[in-house]
């Protein structure tokens, strides 16, 4: 089988391949000959309901500095792909909800991986809530009288932004912690939306696991443990990734996510759990593939493209 692949991402010029889940996807779908093509989202555009956009092929290498070739650019009908990779990293602002609503005009005929419906629907820290008993006590909002309130029941927590993605602009605030007016007022004027407020989980200094989901089963994990004077464990931010296996919760986790992705075309997912307890859902462009791997675990990349590739053998 050789599909025509086209990617949506950010500038492929400016990414970490060592780490890149999305380079890892693109190298598994030239390695089983299907043909790349690249465009980033102020490309696209929709004339008469029908969707363009701007394209350059592609070939990928797996060598830093070196990574990529890019061809002459040139103007397609979307519709024309056999596959959409939707894999911009957040922030999930208008421009990257307009996107999805012009890759619904292609879908399911052309398939985006993830459903742009869904994933519009279902952002990262919203998404989660859907399943509270599996989540610490958790807040959205911005207003003060409930984050005092949220504080003094919980003692210690931890604020972050709704639409933040790489462990961005995340603070634990104790009950007596003194900068907490100070960073209310910086979060009030930083951000529009409502904010995620959580009971702090020490069971982060062991790590925020990151379990990945192909068409809603295990596809590997990896445990992100922070640096001893950061709250944060993305790998970004200096977190460490270590091997790790499954507990029993995760696995009770892992199966009551599994069926929902499945329904609402959620090919390829990054869950968070510290501890008992999940955090995130994250759908968007969710990371781990390469650490996975290297650590000994599966090959996410290959489980996705074994997904997608049965997916286009049936009919739209």
């Amino acid at each position: 089988m050789n599909l025509k692949v086209a990617v949506q991402m950010d500038p492929i010029q400016r990414i970490n391949i060592k780490g890149d889940s999305t380079f890892a996807l693109l190298l598994e779908a030239q390695k089983r000959g299907h043909s790349l093509s690249y465009y980033t989202t102020d490309r696209l555009a929709m004339r008469d309901g029908r969707v363009f956009s701007t394209v350059e092929s592609l070939t990928v290498r797996d060598q830093a500095g070196d990574h990529f070739t890019l061809a002459a650019p040139r103007r397609v009908e979307m519709s024309e792909f056999d596959v959409v990779l939707l894999r911009q990293d957040p922030p999930f602002d208008l421009a990257y909800i307009t996107s999805t609503h012009l890759l619904e005009r292609i879908h399911p005929k052309t398939l985006v991986v993830n459903d742009p419906g869904h994933v519009r629907n279902a952002p990262e820290k919203i998404f989660v809530t859907e399943f509270t008993d599996l989540m610490p006590p958790t807040l959205i909002t911005r207003d003060l009288a409930e984050i005092k309130a949220f504080r003094d029941e919980h003692n210690d927590i931890v604020m972050k932004p709704l639409y933040g993605h790489g462990g961005g602009a995340v603070f634990r605030i104790t009950r007596d912690d003194l900068n907490f007016g100070s960073l209310y007022d910086m979060f009030a004027v930083t951000f529009r939306e409502q904010w995620v407020v959580q009971k702090f989980l020490p069971a982060v200094k062991q790590g925020d696991k990151r379990i990945l989901l192909v068409d809603g089963e295990f596809a590997g994990a990896v445990n992100r443990v922070p640096a001893a004077d950061d709250l944060r464990s993305n790998m970004v931010r200096g977190g460490s990734p270590k091997a790790t296996d499954l507990t029993a919760r995760e696995r009770e986790i892992c199966a009551r996510l599994g069926p929902p992705l499945r329904e609402r075309g959620m090919i390829f997912v990054g869950i968070d759990v510290i501890g008992d307890f999940i955090t995130e859902i994250n759908v968007t462009s969710p990371t781990g593939i390469r650490a996975v791997k290297t650590l000994g675990g599966p090959d996410a990349a290959a489980m996705v493209w074994d997904v997608i590739e049965k997916k286009r053998k049936q009919p739209a």
